[in-house]
């Protein structure tokens, strides 16, 4: 099968207090992009990559560099003030290549850590679903709703224990067919309204995307301790790899 991907990577990463944007931050030799790009620019089925980038962003045309130097087929474009707008961008570049019912998916850049058993996973669960879905993971810990103090309003209590049971945690990818992803977009963005993920704008059309269980390591990098993890994880993985070859 083929498919496309876009990335949204227009985000400022305000949340990560680092100098520059978190996707572009160190991590294990590469930035956290290319680690978040690696398992597509591998991979024969991608057609092409397509990546969603802030304006003014000074740092894409150096890792753009080494990416095209490996041979990888890429493009960017500009993104927009929201990441579901990034991503309309994106797809709007795919116009005239994508046909209707091609696969898309979209990844975050700030997900350096999607195991290729994973990719696989969702690619062959959903080939001939007709809707499409996400990479998710179950929650597993326990979950508090906030109540906060009017006499303290920097404080937050406990308001009750929010039931966890079928409730999971959206990753990356998501994957969904090309017209029908631009048509939720355009859709929700017509009525003035911004979906935090590709599924919810599935969702309020209608459909019901699947859930295709997914590794809890695939995380969404944050903050400076997220950055710890994901080498862990990565360095984890070379060990196995290393390990199985020997």
């Amino acid at each position: 099968m083929r498919y496309w991907l876009v990335m949204p990577a227009a985000g400022s990463g305000r949340r990560f207090g680092a100098d520059g944007p978190k996707q572009y931050a160190p991590l294990a030799g590469r930035t956290v992009i290319e680690w978040a790009l690696a398992p597509f620019l591998a991979d024969a089925r991608c057609a092409h990559v397509v990546v969603a980038l802030a304006r003014g962003d000074g740092a894409w045309e150096q890792v753009a560099a080494r990416l095209h130097a490996r041979g990888s087929s890429l493009t960017s474009v500009g993104g927009g003030a929201q990441r579901s707008q990034s991503v309309r961008r994106a797809l709007a570049e795919l116009e005239g290549r994508a046909g209707p019912d091609d696969w898309v998916l979209v990844h975050d850049a700030a997900r350096p850590c999607l195991a290729a058993a994973d990719l696989e996973r969702l690619l062959a669960a959903l080939a001939a679903h007709p809707v499409g879905g996400v990479l998710a993971a179950p929650v597993a810990d326990t979950l508090k709703r906030e109540e906060r103090s009017t006499a303290e309003a920097a404080t937050v209590h406990t308001a009750q224990t929010v039931d966890r049971s079928g409730l999971w945690r959206a990753l990356t990818p998501q994957m969904f067919r090309y017209r029908q992803l631009c048509t939720a977009l355009d859709q929700a963005h017509a009525a003035g309204r911004f979906p935090s993920d590709e599924a919810q704008a599935l969702e309020w059309l209608g459909e019901h995307p699947a859930l295709i269980e997914g590794a809890a390591t695939n995380l969404k990098i944050t903050s400076g301790a997220d950055l710890v993890l994901a080498a862990a994880v990565l360095a984890a993985r070379r060990s196995q790899a290393v390990g199985g070859s020997s």
